[in-house]
């Protein structure tokens, strides 16, 4: 989550690093062809992946050098702004699909398909198609036409249980093929919510779920979303969204499964997942270095509960990896991308770090296969990526503004401070205010 900093210490970072980035290339001029930027985000596990990945590049390409920009999660936004601002765009970065059709219609990205269909070393084929769909833009609609980058990877947001703590209850194992219903999630919450030493106090909960990243799976599962099929209609008043959004405040409020706000001021609900006292809590790929390396108990994936329609859903996340339209060496450039993403060489390496699943289709099938690597189930990825995961409801639009305004003022609800039904009728009107905006901007930028 992104910290609040004073404007002027952005400011100052965002000069600082336009400076910087301005003696690192994305320019035409006095440009060394054997030379690229790259610019990425990551954590420290997938920032020594990428690290190692990059130098496999350089030694498949003698001559080449790769100067590389590396920032947390929670800066690169304002960094990467920071270089389109200041004209200093690296040659290789990555972005947020949902900017695709700004970063087109601003003329930030280059078309790289003739570097990519024509190659006979990518198979596009063997590549998940939503994956590749995701960068590909006809000037009116995401998923056709040019290439404006290729995936970093396709990131299912998996739920994961702690198995060690329902064998020590003697609770029976979640089903992997079929999802619990609500009812029947709540029943197994409620029973591994104790107080396991005997203090009156509980210290150990069902689940803990970030309503940012988890509400997703409970509205759309009730048949319910955030915007309508047409992209321009704000759809978070109607009754079953309603529905979804007072049941996820309920896990906390009702039914007591969840941290409450004092306990969670004590430890979040990721430390408490991490020594082992909640049954339940979101993994994602990137998770997976980090679980197997510090995780004192087993774990492994089912997927989220069934609402009304029966059916559980989830979301899944991308990035891309594309080229700037000023680059002196788009070809170099492409190819880098192609070795990040398309390459089995670049993608075992990333899939052996443990920071995300194959975009190789073949070598993802044999690598959910093998149950000898946590987590066992490693298939659920997959089956989020071929059957059921969706993109989040702002990568359907011009910029995200009016669906990241849902989360901004919703802690009360969550807290059962306000019900769900006054906080969709205060929020609806706003956020349709700013859709109606990204709509209007999405028509301009065409012109």
């Amino acid at each position: 989550m992104l910290r609040q900093k004073s404007w002027l210490i952005v400011l100052a970072s965002v000069l600082m690093l336009s400076l910087v980035l301005a003696g690192c290339g994305g320019s035409k001029k006095n440009s060394d062809p054997n030379q690229l930027t790259f610019m990425f985000r990551g954590g420290p596990d997938e920032q020594k992946a990428y690290n190692a990945v990059v130098e496999e590049f350089k030694k498949d390409n003698p001559g080449v050098t790769v100067k590389i920009i590396q920032t947390t999660g929670d800066q690169y936004a304002t960094k990467l702004q920071a270089a389109i601002t200041g004209n200093s765009i690296p040659d290789v970065f990555f972005y947020n699909p949902a900017d695709l059709k700004a970063y087109v219609n601003s003329n930030i990205l280059l078309d790289i398909s003739k570097y990519i269909e024509n190659n006979k070393e990518v198979d596009l084929k063997n590549m998940w198609a939503d994956g590749v769909n995701f960068y590909r833009y006809d000037g009116k609609e995401v998923g056709k036409g040019a290439l404006y980058g290729l995936p970093k990877d396709l990131g299912p947001f998996s739920l994961g249980y702690n198995k060690t703590m329902f064998e020590k209850a003697g609770i029976p194992l979640p089903d992997k093929n079929k999802p619990y219903t609500w009812d029947e999630f709540i029943k197994v919450n409620q029973e591994l919510t104790k107080d396991t030493d005997g203090d009156g106090k509980l210290d150990q909960f069902g689940t803990g779920l970030n309503v940012q990243w988890a509400l997703q799976a409970f509205v759309w599962s009730n048949g319910a979303d955030w915007i309508d099929s047409t992209h321009t209609k704000v759809t978070i008043d109607e009754p079953k969204f309603i529905e979804a959004l007072q049941f996820f405040a309920d896990m906390q409020n009702k039914y007591k499964i969840t941290p409450a706000i004092e306990q969670a001021q004590t430890l979040d609900t990721y430390q408490r997942w991490m020594r082992g006292e909640l049954a339940f809590f979101p993994v994602g790929p990137w998770d997976l270095s980090t679980y197997d390396r510090e995780l004192k108990f087993d774990y492994d994936l089912i997927p989220y509960p069934a609402g009304s329609t029966g059916k559980t859903a989830t979301w899944i996340g991308s990035l891309g990896i594309g080229v700037s339209s000023k680059t002196a060496n788009p070809e170099l450039a492409a190819k880098l991308v192609t070795y990040l993403s398309a390459s089995k060489e670049g993608q075992e390496a990333l899939v052996k770090s443990g920071v995300q699943i194959p975009n190789l289709q073949d070598m993802a099938k044999t690598w959910a296969a093998d149950t000898s690597t946590k987590p066992a189930n490693k298939e659920e990825f997959l089956k989020i990526v071929t059957e059921y995961g969706r993109p989040l409801p702002g990568q359907y639009t011009y910029n995200a503004e009016w669906y990241d305004l849902f989360f901004t003022d919703i802690q009360p609800v969550i807290d059962g401070k306000m019900s769900a039904a006054d906080y969709v009728k205060q929020e609806q009107p706003k956020m349709q205010k700013l859709l109606d905006r990204a709509v209007e901007q999405d028509q301009k930028s065409k012109k």
